[in-house]
């Protein structure tokens, strides 16, 4: 009995130790949107929540950063080939790539963000960015003093539609005569497109911009700075591009729901499937400090009683313009 103890405790001591060294080597990848890291936005968003789980556990991270559209699935395949614990593709656009690739890999964790894939090592994390629109569309209204307002979206596809009808919805809740201006830059990662659609839509009399263009976003923010006017910012805190001319930014919490997911699996109890954030998780919303700094007292009141309207179900908001 004393010898079989002694065995037992040493292959506890060994079950141990290869527990540690397997969490030690534990690795996560992303590959970002053709915006790529410094698009201020939705691949920064996500890089900060593998940089908060690299610093709570430790663990290696790494991340790919595409230059089109055709190095998704090499650049998803290259981190699975690398024995990646888990690997994120950031951004709708790479839906179909992850979908071939999570096939070829059925033992590696795959994250997507912004899209569904329906695959049994796949976890999928999509967010209510038409609720956080009409919010934002709440706030471009009553700051505006023209009554005219515009939105700038990057390529012209159903999730950027969903900014577009909330903000519009949001708008028009609040006053049915502001004129809506709507214009796309067709692609994500072209600052000065951004740029010169924003100055089109000051010119013709918005005083308040909001973007969901990616990249192109910090051409918007840089037209209002010019002109004296105002941008929101879109998935992450931009005011810093812009401290007196970014009302606020409608953010997604892609960081949150990356590290939570990570932390999932790193714990031993992540599950595949679909995971939506809206108003109700605090998935989207307006980011707070630079709202309390640049609207009023009312606007802020107004923005909490829709918030809690649309929580409660009182607020249906639309997810495409055709629903408006």
């Amino acid at each position: 009995m004393k010898k079989l103890s002694i065995i037992l405790a040493v292959v506890m001591i060994f079950a141990f130790a290869s527990m540690v060294m397997a969490q030690d080597d534990f690795k996560v990848g992303m590959v970002t949107d053709v915006g790529g890291l410094g698009d201020q936005s939705f691949n920064d968003s996500a890089w900060r929540g593998l940089k908060m789980a690299e610093e709570e556990f430790g663990i290696d991270i790494n991340v790919i950063e595409s230059n089109s559209m055709t190095d998704y699935v090499p650049n998803l395949s290259s981190l699975a080939e690398q024995d990646y614990d888990m690997v994120w593709a950031v951004g709708f656009l790479m839906t179909d790539a992850l979908t071939e690739v999570s096939k070829m890999y059925p033992d590696v964790t795959f994250g997507m963000i912004d899209a569904v894939v329906e695959n049994p090592n796949v976890v999928s994390v999509t967010f209510a960015e038409h609720e956080g629109s009409f919010l934002a569309g709440v706030a471009a209204a009553m700051k505006s003093e023209k009554d005219v307002v515009g939105f700038v979206g990057g390529m012209e596809m159903p999730l950027i539609k969903k900014f577009e009808a909330g903000y519009r919805a949001g708008v028009k809740a609040v006053n049915p005569d502001t004129k809506v201006l709507i214009g796309y830059t067709g692609a994500f990662d072209d600052p000065g497109a951004g740029k010169e659609l924003a100055l089109t839509q000051f010119s013709q009399g918005a005083d308040v911009v909001y973007h969901a263009a990616g990249a192109c976003g910090i051409g918007v923010i840089k037209a209002a700075q010019e002109q004296g006017l105002y941008a929101i910012g879109v998935d992450s805190p931009q005011f810093h591009l812009a401290p007196e001319h970014v009302l606020t930014s409608m953010i997604k919490r892609i960081d949150v729901a990356v590290f939570k997911e990570i932390s999932a699996l790193y714990n031993g109890n992540f599950e595949a499937g679909h995971r939506p954030y809206g108003l109700n998780e605090n998935g989207v919303g307006l980011y707070r400090p630079q709202a309390k700094k640049m609207l009023s007292e009312e606007t802020l009141e107004a923005v909490d009683n829709y918030k809690q309207q649309i929580i409660n179900g009182e607020i249906e908001v639309p997810t495409s313009p055709e629903d408006l």
